[in-house]
């Protein structure tokens, strides 16, 4: 009896969501809009697709103008293949299929690397798609092992999966690290192993704990003492500085606490999901065109630089937020993702066809304290712009 409860439990989310769900007002234009982008997506990719070596991933553009590209254990890896899978959906045409395939196999060994807290990104993204697409149950193996081999990095004092190895931290944690987490939802509800859903919910509630400013706004990196899982620094890696709002890291929280109150339904995480967004939305220093600044504390604004991938990661989450809701505070949400939309769609941000080493967006920002990826098309961006297009044709009515 323990058992069937249990099972019918895990059912429980996805039951909810489909009664629960709202959908935003159509804006005709919009729906227009997308679609145009979509197709122009995949004439795009279309050129990428030839241009790409066949042993490397896409990944952004090198400071001489030249496409950037990544071996599969960069953690960018899965993002090109996860978007080919969009462009498949979307146009039905098998060469996405097939270039989407040819890319997770470069990918698949990835499935027992434990060395990365990313396999959220680089094997649910693509191998994800693939299993809700195509139905194929091969997938769900590899996603499995994916799964057990993020749970490795998990440590019960801490109640957080370690982000990364390498540097002077003890055991850091980043709030990207919320992106990841859907695997293990994912996983249980696969398996019937409680112990991935469980992962997940202890790093997102020991996230919520120790990452977020009484304002909402997150550090970038906590880093641990793994011994004790006492806080030992609160710091940044990729914003301006420790005590700063680094853009992306905001539209992070926001999807990833999305994500996790429709996998659990745990209001909770939907609370720290709306606080979010009301301090992106409500934040003083958001533009006009609610594309974020990479960082909202920058010094420079109005002319700092903008990072796009921050806008398309917020817009694809607002979209889903709006869904879970009062009436409201959706319309709010939604009508904020359809501003984001139809500003990325524009010429200020949406490349010119054949140019951006065919990548969708411009304008993105991967580290600025570093000077690596500056004002540069990033892979991810294109992934969580594409699924926000779709998102919002599927819903809108």
């Amino acid at each position: 009896m323990k058992k069937k409860l249990f099972f019918t439990l895990l059912l429980l989310p996805a039951m909810f969501m489909q009664s629960y769900a709202q959908s935003g007002k159509a804006n005709q234009a919009l729906l227009r809009k997308a679609d145009e982008t979509l197709q122009f997506a995949a004439r795009q990719y279309k050129l990428m697709m030839s241009h790409v070596p066949d042993t490397v991933l896409p990944r952004s553009t090198n400071k001489d103008g030249s496409l950037m590209t990544s071996n599969a254990v960069w953690w960018t890896s899965g993002f090109y293949p996860g978007t080919t899978w969009f462009l498949y959906e979307y146009t039905k045409d098998p060469a996405f299929k097939t270039e989407a395939l040819k890319r997770m196999a470069l990918c698949q060994k990835n499935e027992f690397n434990t060395r990365t807290h990313d396999l959220g990104f680089m094997m649910y993204c693509p191998f994800g798609n693939a299993l809700r697409i195509t139905g194929d149950t091969a997938y769900k193996r590899i996603l499995l092992n994916s799964a057990r081999s993020l749970s490795t990095r998990f440590n019960a004092t801490i109640g957080c999966i370690k982000s990364w190895d390498h540097g002077t931290w003890k055991f850091p944690v980043i709030i990207d690290n919320m992106m990841n987490l859907e695997l293990l939802t994912w996983a249980t509800r696969e398996s019937g192993d409680p112990k991935f859903d469980k992962i997940a919910r202890t790093h997102a509630n020991t996230t919520i704990k120790n990452h977020f400013r009484p304002d909402y706004s997150s550090y970038h990196v906590i880093d641990y003492d793994p011994a004790t899982g006492a806080v030992l620094q609160k710091k940044t890696h990729q914003g301006l500085a420790d005590s700063s709002a680094w853009s992306r890291g905001q539209a992070w929280g926001l999807y990833g606490y999305t994500m996790m109150y429709r996998e659990t339904k745990d209001k909770a995480y939907l609370d720290q999901a709306r606080h979010i967004a009301a301090y992106i939305l409500n934040n003083p220093h958001m533009p006009a065109d609610l594309i974020p600044y990479w960082d909202y504390d920058a010094p420079d604004i109005p002319n700092a630089l903008r990072d796009v991938s921050a806008g398309a990661v917020a817009a694809s989450a607002l979209l889903e937020l709006s869904r879970y809701t009062n009436k409201a505070e959706g319309k709010r949400y939604w009508n904020a993702a359809e501003k984001m939309l139809t500003s990325l769609c524009s010429p200020a941000y949406l490349a010119k066809e054949g140019e951006n080493n065919d990548f969708i967006l411009m304008h993105s920002v991967g580290s600025l304290p570093h000077k690596s990826e500056v004002d540069v098309p990033l892979t991810y961006a294109d992934y969580y712009f594409v699924e926000a297009l779709l998102r919002y044709k599927q819903w809108a009515k």
